[in-house]
């Protein structure tokens, strides 16, 4: 009759606990549908430039998962992203410039033209590969260490200050905060300059460590790195304060974690999404995690500067004036 009164006890707590229940049966089933869209496609198609290469070979080349395009300017629309790849013919010698910033393309593209050179009547055609980008992306852990960077910057901070924020309701201090002349908005910037002294810290050693242990690629400023994964950071912060607010206790807080936390690893960079269904890429749009990895991404490996990232940061500072603006509705309403 004991073991009845607990496990009857259990069970109404849980049926009390919607949020709960929610989240052990509607959580599981949308991180497996965003592994299922991710991870069920077929072969990506790829762009490739051409330059001097004759008719036929471009043929032999085309496929269905590789198009052939005509432009004037190869190597700047191979650094925008318009292209994967440009070749190049000089006599008996083909050239292939691959973006190497992806090194799924750079073999799927390797293979193909390997395999399209041995079957066609130029076999005697030698291939040489050059890479677009100084960085040595040689694995697989080289490409997602950027990634990775900015993905676990974002989930510490989140969940840190978060629970630190939620712990600051329930002990009462924000209710002796409130009985101050301070006002709602210096509120949330104290606590966010709190929490983003130990954010700048982390990012600093999490970066130091990733470069010069781990031998991640670092091809563009280190300073521009750090300042990146602090924009990631806030944006982090900003929405764990937030999302606080809807919790009662660390618990709560740990619910948000495979709704908010784990879907962001898809849209990070992580996995490729090229065959992905248009409104995957939608999702996309509304993730931070996709806009922080991928300018880390282009300073990290590709080397570029603040000019070419200066659009994912104003995106991500977007999303931190959002968050903010929320938290202070959202603190006022609490207030009251």
């Amino acid at each position: 009759m004991k073991i009845a009164a607990i496990i009857t006890r259990i069970i109404q707590q849980f049926l009390r606990d919607k949020r709960t229940l929610a989240l052990l049966f509607l959580a599981p089933l949308l991180i497996l549908v965003l592994t299922w869209v991710v991870l069920d496609q077929e072969a990506g198609n790829y762009s490739v430039a051409t330059i001097d290469v004759p008719g036929q070979l471009v043929e032999q080349i085309e496929s269905d998962s590789i198009e052939i395009i005509d432009t004037d300017t190869p190597y700047e629309d191979l650094a925008d992203g318009e292209v994967q790849a440009v070749l190049v013919m000089e006599g008996q010698q083909l050239e292939i410039t691959i973006d190497n910033s992806q090194p799924n393309i750079e073999k799927a593209l390797f293979m193909h033209l390997q395999r399209t050179l041995s079957i066609s009547e130029n076999s005697a055609i030698q291939l040489d590969v050059e890479q677009y980008y100084k960085a040595e992306v040689e694995t697989t852990f080289d490409y997602v260490g950027p990634v990775l960077i900015g993905y676990f910057a974002f989930f510490f901070v989140f969940l840190v200050g978060g629970i630190s924020f939620l712990r600051e309701k329930s002990q009462g201090t924000m209710e002796r905060l409130f009985a101050t002349p301070i006002r709602s908005w210096e509120i949330i910037s104290g606590y966010l300059a709190g929490f983003g002294v130990f954010a700048i810290i982390q990012s600093i050693v999490v970066i130091i460590f990733s470069v010069y242990v781990l031998t991640v690629p670092m091809q563009g400023s280190i300073l521009l790195v750090i300042f990146i994964t602090l924009m990631l950071a806030l944006t982090a912060l900003t929405l764990g304060m937030l999302l606080s607010t809807f919790a009662k206790n660390e618990f709560q807080m740990m619910q948000f974690i495979p709704i908010v936390i784990v879907p962001q690893a898809f849209f990070s960079g992580l996995f490729s999404l090229d065959s992905a269904p248009a409104w995957v890429e939608g999702i996309g749009r509304v993730m931070p995690i996709k806009y922080g990895a991928s300018a880390l991404t282009d300073v990290m490996i590709k080397g570029n500067g603040l000019g070419e990232v200066s659009l994912d940061l104003l995106i991500l500072l977007g999303f931190s004036s959002l968050f903010f603006i929320l938290n202070l509705v959202t603190l006022i309403a609490y207030r009251k």
